[in-house]
C-alpha cells in the first residue's frame, strides 16, 4: 500500500466504448473491462437511456416486502437465460454478497432437511469467491485468504486443475483428470458433513486465469450428486458471454442447484447481483409463520430498480446485437495471436477460455519458476503498456487481458500487440 502513496494515481474523468480518459486527457483502452464486468462498452445508448427513463420514475425502493417492476421483469428474463431449472431468483449487489447467499441458502437448506450434520464446504485450491467472511472461508488463495483463517468455518479443500501447475505432478500426456480422484475422495470421505461445493467454471478468474480441462466441470457436478452435496457454481466471472457462451456451464450442458451472478449482468454500470436457485432449493425454505424457515437475508439496495433497468437492456442488447454469435472472429484472432507471445524467453504459460485470457511469466521456462515479488514484474508490464494507451492488471506474474465483449477486432490486435512489446521490453531489462 506504500507503493501507492509514492505514485500519481490514474484519475479516470470519462469514457467511451472499449476507451477511457483520464484527467489529463490520455485514452486508454480497458482492457480489464473495469475490473471484467464491462461487457457493452461505456456509454452504451441503450443502457444509459434505460437508466434515465426509469430515474424519471424512480430510483430506489425496498424488496422487504414490496416489489418493484424493474426487480420483476429481470427475474423473469433471468430464468428464461440460465440453465433450465434455475427458476427462483434472490438480489443483492455484488459478487461477494451472491455468494455468501448462496453459502447461507445451501447451509440453511440442510438445516431445514433435518440433516444437521452438514456444515461444511468444498472448495478449489486458488478458489475466489469475494471478500466478505463467508466467501472467504471459501477461498483458496493464501495471500487474500490465510490471515483471516481463525474467522472462518470448515471448508475441504481439493487440488484445482491447474494444468501448467499440475498439484498432483502429471504432464499433459499422462492427465486423466486425476484431480477429480482426489475431490471424489475428499466427498466420499465426508459427504455427511459437507453441505455444498462451490468452485468458478471453467475459469479461477483471482487465481491467475486457472483454465479448467474439458470434463472437469461436468465430472465435479457428477461426483456432488452421487455423495448428495449441493453444487453451487459462481459464474461472477464467467457469466454473460465472457467464455463465448451465455454462461460457463452451458459448454459442459451442467445445471447447478445454486447459481451466483454478478459483474456483467447489467453491463458493469452499478452494482447489482443475483443467486439463482432450483424449486427444490427454494421448497426447503416453506412453512408456517412460526416455522422461522424464511431465508432471513437482506440488502438495503437488494432489487435496486436503476441496475435492473441496466441489466433488462443489456440482456436486450445480447439479442438485438447477435453478440454470442459475433465474439467466434474475436475469439480466433486472440488465440492466434496468443500463440505468438509463446516465443518470448520469459513467457511460461499462455491460456484462454472465449474473451478470457492469461499470459503467465517466468523467469526460466523449463523449470516455471516464476518471477520474485520484489521484482514487480506484472506491475511493470502493466506501467509499460500504460504508457502506450492501454489500462490492464496483473494477477503477480500473471498479466490478465479482459478486454470488453464489443471490442473490435483490430482494437484487439492494438491491445494484444502492446502487451506483446510491453512484456518484451519489460523482461528484457
Amino acid at each position: 500500500m506504500q507503493d501507492y502513496g509514492k505514485e500519481t494515481p490514474l484519475i479516470i474523468e470519462e469514457g467511451s466504448g472499449i476507451f477511457i480518459k483520464d484527467v489529463d486527457g490520455k485514452e486508454y483502452i480497458d482492457g480489464i473491462s473495469s475490473m471484467w464486468c464491462n461487457i457493452h462498452g461505456h456509454r452504451k445508448k441503450e443502457i444509459d437511456d434505460a437508466i434515465k427513463k426509469q430515474l424519471g420514475k424512480i430510483a430506489h425502493t425496498t424488496l422487504l416486502g414490496p416489489s418493484n417492476i424493474p426487480a420483476i421483469e429481470l427475474a423473469k428474463k433471468l430464468a428464461e437465460v440460465v440453465p433450465p431449472g434455475l427458476k427462483k431468483v434472490f438480489y443483492s449487489d455484488n459478487g461477494s454478497t451472491a455468494n455468501e447467499v448462496a453459502l447461507k441458502m445451501a447451509f440453511q437448506y440442510w438445516q431445514h432437511k433435518g440433516c444437521k450434520g452438514k456444515t461444511q464446504f468444498v472448495a478449489l485450491q486458488y478458489g475466489y469467491h469475494g471478500d466478505t467472511i463467508g466467501t472467504m472461508g471459501v477461498g483458496g488463495i493464501d495471500i487474500y485468504h490465510k490471515v483471516f483463517q481463525p474467522l472462518y468455518f470448515k471448508t475441504h479443500f481439493a487440488p484445482a486443475p491447474y494444468c501448467y501447475r499440475c498439484p498432483l505432478g502429471k504432464q499433459d500426456r499422462d492427465c486423466t483428470l486425476q484431480c477429480l480422484d482426489e475431490l471424489e475422495n475428499l466427498l466420499k470421505n465426508n459427504a455427511d458433513q459437507i453441505a455444498a461445493m462451490i468452485m468458478e467454471p471453467l475459469v479461477q478468474g483471482a487465481g491467475g486465469m486457472i483454465i479448467h480441462p474439458t470434463g472437469y466441470l461436468s465430472g465435479a457436478r457428477a461426483l456432488c450428486r452421487k455423495y448428495n452435496v449441493l453444487f453451487i457454481l459462481d459464474e461472477v466471472l464467467t457469466g454473460f458471454g465472457r467464455t463465448g457462451k451465455m454462461f460457463a456451464c452451458l459448454h459442459e450442458d451442467v445445471v447447478p442447484d445454486i447459481m451466483s451472478l454478478s459483474k456483467g449482468i447489467n453491463g458493469g454500470y452499478m452494482p447489482l447481483a443475483a443467486t439463482l436457485a432450483t424449486d427444490e432449493i427454494y421448497n426447503a425454505f416453506l412453512g408456517e409463520y412460526a416455522e422461522l424457515k424464511t431465508f432471513f437475508h437482506g440488502h438495503t439496495y437488494t432489487g435496486n430498480p436503476l441496475g435492473c433497468a441496466a441489466a433488462l437492456a443489456s440482456l436486450e442488447l445480447f439479442e438485438k446485437e447477435h453478440i454470442l454469435d459475433n465474439l467466434a472472429p474475436k475469439i480466433k484472432h486472440m488465440q492466434t495471436k496468443l500463440n505468438s507471445f509463446k516465443s518470448l524467453e520469459h513467457v511460461g504459460d499462455v491460456r484462454q477460455c472465449g474473451l478470457i485470457s492469461a499470459i503467465e511469466l517466468v523467469t526460466d521456462k523449463t523449470t516455471k519458476e516464476p518471477y520474485p515479488w520484489v521484482e514487480r514484474v506484472g506491475i511493470q508490464v502493466c506501467h509499460e503498456a500504460r504508457k502506450r494507451g492501454l489500462l490492464i492488471r496483473p494477477l503477480g506474474h500473471i498479466i490478465v487481458i479482459m478486454p470488453p465483449l464489443s471490442i473490435k477486432v483490430d482494437e484487439l490486435k492494438r491491445m494484444l500487440d502492446i502487451i506483446y512489446e510491453s512484456i518484451q521490453i519489460i523482461t528484457n531489462e
